[in-house]
């Protein structure tokens, strides 16, 4: 399980997967989303916009696992 680390108290759905470096453009992770969703909290979501808060889960279709931390 990966962490990502962020200052805020939330980041969206697609800002998380770009900092997971697994896509290479916006475009690439709104097909994905459209197409397989992620997994935020054993839920499926499609929505970029999705709000990720501290201590989520979000697991990708393929397997990955990320976890939002605090810095």
């Amino acid at each position: 399980m990966e962490e990502i680390k962020i200052t805020t108290p939330f980041i969206t759905l697609g800002q998380l997967l770009k900092l997971t470096n697994k896509f290479d453009s916006g475009g690439m992770i709104k097909g994905y989303l459209a197409e397989e969703g992620a997994y935020v909290n054993d839920q499926l979501d499609h929505r970029r916009g999705r709000k990720v808060y501290l201590k989520d889960i979000v697991r990708l279709t393929s397997g990955e696992t990320y976890v939002v931390k605090g810095k």
